[in-house]
Parts: structure tokens; sequence; C-alpha cells
């Protein structure tokens, strides 16, 4: 099975913005059809844009791409303050964001692949935990993380955010350890080492 694998995640560019935003607007409706409010906001759509942006500069932001079109995509950020305080050791965990994967690309096991790439850096880092916020009322989305392995911390509720589900699941746990995700497209080495770049959580 893995010699039919052709996608591969690589660092957004500026370019990819409007295809993030398209993956954003898709799981939007998703998201509606499913009875939650996560993404509601009309307003929150410019807010996504300037994240984007910002994560592509900060070269936090990754897309999986099959043929050159994107099919998903993971960012990871310094710790979210509003959740996570000094005595959870923020140090010790990667912080994982925006995972959003096409529709089109359902049954290729994406989300799980992206968070198993997420915790091999983040193991390669030397951290312990992969650390996720998610929509406080979203329980479909608590039981996918749940069912890839990650087990609830607590759930923070400051009024200004919507956001708070806090969960983490350790590097050493992979979902899928024989369907890797590696950097380069599949003319390339598909043993090629993700590469490291630590990014300072605090």
């Amino acid at each position: 099975m893995t010699s039919t694998l052709t996608e591969y995640p690589r660092p957004a560019r500026a370019e990819d913005v409007p295809a993030l935003m398209a993956l954003r607007t898709e799981a939007e409706v998703w998201l509606s059809s499913k009875g939650t409010d996560q993404w509601s906001d009309p307003e929150t759509g410019a807010k996504a844009i300037a994240k984007w942006r910002a994560s592509i500069d900060e070269k936090r932001a990754w897309v999986v791409v099959d043929s050159g079109k994107v099919l998903g995509t993971v960012s990871r950020g310094p710790v979210d303050r509003d959740f996570w305080t000094d005595e959870d050791r923020p140090e010790t965990a990667f912080h994982l964001y925006k995972l959003v994967v096409a529709r089109q690309a359902a049954g290729r096991h994406l989300g799980a692949r992206l968070v198993d790439w997420a915790s091999r850096l983040a193991a390669m880092e030397g951290r312990d935990w992969v650390r996720i916020d998610t929509w406080r009322t979203n329980e479909g989305l608590h039981s996918y993380y749940e069912r890839l392995g990650f087990r609830h911390v607590r759930t923070e509720s400051p009024s200004h955010r919507l956001s708070g589900w806090l969960a983490q699941r350790p590097t050493t746990a992979l979902s899928l350890p024989k369907l890797p995700l590696t950097v380069g497209p599949p003319r390339e080495d598909r043993s090629t080492p993700i590469p490291s770049r630590r990014i300072p959580m605090d």
C-alpha cells in the first residue's frame, strides 16, 4: 500500500493562502452539517487569513499536497497562555493548530497521519507531548482526538474564547506508524527525515 502513496507535506507558501481558505470554508460547511457552531462567525475569515499569513511568514504552517493540489494543512505555534500555564511545562510540548483536511481526501487518514508527523517532529526535538486546544462544544472533534490517543487534560473557559478543550498525546504514540508522511515529493527518497526547526514555545 505504501508504494501508492503520493501525498507529502511541505512548508506552506504565501500563494497557498487561497487554497487554505478554501479548505477552511469547506470545513465550515461540513461542521455546520454536523451541528456544531465552530468557525461559524463570519468575522473570523479575515482573522484566519491574517493568522495563516503570519504562520507562513514564521515558517510554522505546512500543507499536504498531491499532484500540486493542497489536501490538508497543519500549523504549530507558541503556547497559548489563555489555556496552558507554567505548571504545564509548555517547553515539553509541541502545540498543534489548524489541522484541516479536504473532504475529497477522506479515506486517506490524512488527519491521523499529520498528527503522527507532528509527533515524530516533536520527538526529534526532545519534546514529550503533542498538545491541542479545540472548540469547547465540538464533542465529535473531542471524540476524534481521543480515538487518536489524546487524553483530555481539562477545559478552560475564558470569556473571550470559544476554544478551550485541552488534550495531549505522548510523542511516542502513533496512530498509523506504517503510513508515515515524509517530506519531499514521491520522486525523491521517501525516507528523507523531517527537518527539525525548534521554535520557542514561550
